[in-house]
C-alpha cells in the first residue's frame, strides 16, 4: 500500500508540474492595432522632412507642415499664415484616403493619386514608404493641445515671407537717418527656385500687383536672434549699395516690421495677394537643404514638433 501511494504522489506531482509548464509558455498576443486607429490617435502628424530617405518627392507631402486623417478625408497645413486658427488647426481638406492592411491610399486633389506602406516606428512616428519613388517620408504625432503652432510660425518665417505675391510698405518712421532703403516701397519673397530670392520695386505706394516692375532682383536671408525666438534678422543682398540688413518682427499674420539698425529706421510691410498653397506648380514645395535653419522643432524639445526641412 505504501509503495502504491509513493507511485500515485509521483504520478501527481509529474501531471501537476507538467501541466504548470505548459500554462507558463501561454503567451497572450496584443491585440494590433489597426492602420486606421494609427492614423487617428493623433490629431496632427508633423512632417519630419528632414528624415527623408530617398530622391523622389511626392508633391503633397512637400507642402504640407502637418497631415491629419479623419473619416476618410486628409487634411493639410500648407501655409503658415492662419496656422493654428485655420480648420481649427487641422488646415484645410486636401485628399480622399482609404487605409487597409498598413497601406494608405490618397487621392489628392490637385496631385492625384499616391500609394503608402505604413511603419509605426515609434509610439509617435511612422513613416510612409511610397513604392512608387523609393521614398520614405516619416511622420510626427501630436495632438491639437500640445503642438506648437508659434514655433512652427517664427522657426519659418522664410515661408511665411513667401506667402503673400509681394509686400508693400505702409509706414515709414518720422524718426532715423534718410538712407537708400527708403526708396524701396515693394518687396516680393519669390517662392521656388533656389528659395532665397527677392525682388524690390520703387513704384508708388497703391501700384496694383500685376502692374509693378521689379528693379532690383537678389539673394536674402532669414536668421535667428539668440534668446528671442519671435524676432528674426532679415539681410538682403543690393550689390549697388551693399546688404541691407534689418531685424525683422511680425505684427499679424498680413503684416511684418523691418527695424534698419544702420539708420534707426522702422518699416512697416503689408502682405499684398495671398497664395494659398494647394496648387502643383512649382510653389511651397520642401527644401531639404534649407530646412535646416527654416522649421527646426526638435523632438527632446518639449511638447515642440521636430527639425526639418522644406523645399521651394
Amino acid at each position: 500500500m505504501k509503495t502504491i501511494k509513493i507511485l500515485l504522489s509521483f504520478a501527481l506531482a509529474t501531471t501537476l508540474f507538467t501541466s504548470c509548464y505548459v500554462e507558463s509558455n501561454i503567451v497572450e498576443e496584443t491585440p494590433r492595432i489597426s492602420i486606421n486607429q494609427l492614423l487617428g490617435s493623433y490629431d496632427l502628424w508633423y512632417v519630419d522632412i528632414n528624415s527623408t530617405k530617398g530622391y523622389g518627392t511626392t508633391p503633397f507631402l512637400q507642402k504640407a507642415f502637418t497631415l491629419s486623417f479623419k473619416n476618410g478625408i486628409m487634411f493639410a497645413n500648407n501655409n503658415l499664415v492662419g496656422i493654428g486658427s485655420t480648420g481649427n488647426g487641422y488646415g484645410i481638406a486636401v485628399a480622399d484616403y482609404d487605409a487597409y492592411d498598413m497601406i494608405l491610399d490618397v487621392v489628392h486633389d490637385v496631385d492625384g493619386f499616391e500609394t503608402f506602406d505604413v511603419f509605426q516606428i515609434d509610439y509617435n512616428t511612422i513613416e510612409l514608404y511610397n513604392p512608387n519613388n523609393d521614398t520614405s517620408y516619416f511622420l510626427d504625432g501630436y495632438q491639437r493641445s500640445n503642438f506648437d503652432y508659434d514655433f512652427v510660425f517664427y522657426d519659418n518665417i522664410h515661408y511665411f515671407l513667401q506667402e503673400y505675391v509681394a509686400w508693400e510698405k505702409t509706414f515709414t518712421s518720422n524718426f532715423g537717418a534718410i538712407n537708400d532703403f527708403d526708396n524701396e516701397n515693394f518687396l516680393q519673397f519669390v517662392a521656388g527656385g533656389t528659395d532665397d530670392t527677392f525682388r524690390s520695386s520703387q513704384d508708388l505706394n497703391g501700384t496694383p500687383i500685376n502692374g509693378l516692375l521689379w528693379d532690383y532682383t537678389g539673394i536674402y536671408g532669414v536668421g535667428d536672434i539668440v534668446g528671442n525666438p519671435n524676432l528674426k534678422t532679415l539681410s538682403l543682398d543690393y550689390d549697388y549699395f551693399n546688404n541691407e540688413y534689418f531685424e525683422l518682427s511680425v505684427i499679424d499674420d498680413g503684416t511684418i516690421e523691418l527695424f534698419h539698425p544702420a539708420s534707426e529706421t522702422v518699416y512697416e510691410f503689408q502682405g499684398r495677394g495671398y497664395i494659398q498653397f494647394m496648387k502643383n506648380d512649382g510653389v511651397q514645395t520642401k527644401s531639404a537643404v534649407k530646412r535646416n535653419d527654416m522649421r527646426k522643432a526638435p523632438k527632446n524639445k518639449v511638447n515642440n514638433p521636430r527639425e526639418n526641412t522644406r523645399t521651394t
